[in-house]
């Protein structure tokens, strides 16, 4: 059983940027889709960014001018790069992988899933 592990969420000011890191163990990464997801609190949890096994990425709309989403396989490792942070992006930042992805931002898609990282942008 592998274990997905979120990390770089912070406190920051509107405008600042942030780099999430989601590393994994006991199985590898990019032989899956990865995706980035936001719940604020109260809300539903959301798709962000996902990147496939092949490579291809797709983001949100509210965050495809912002946001980008890399891996590194020698590090076993994807990446959520966040830049010019809004407060609305405030929330719980989840990483979580499938195997047998269609709906690359639904939540629905994934098997396995991280704790989160806190993420609070301040006005």
């Amino acid at each position: 059983q592998g274990q997905i592990v979120e990390s770089g969420g912070a406190l920051v000011q509107s405008g600042e940027s942030l780099r999430l890191v989601c590393a994994a163990s006991g199985f590898t990464l990019d032989q899956t889709t990865v995706a980035w997801f936001h719940q604020a609190p109260g809300e539903e949890r959301e798709g962000v960014a996902c990147i496939r096994r092949s490579g291809g990425s797709m983001l949100a709309n509210s965050v495809r001018h912002r946001f980008a989403i890399s891996r590194d396989p020698r590090r076993n490792e994807v990446y959520l790069q966040m830049n010019n942070l809004r407060p609305d992006d405030s929330g719980v930042y989840y990483c979580a992988s499938g195997n047998n992805v269609f709906g690359c931002l639904s939540p629905r898609e994934y098997e396995q899933w991280g704790q989160g990282t806190q993420v609070t942008v301040s006005s």
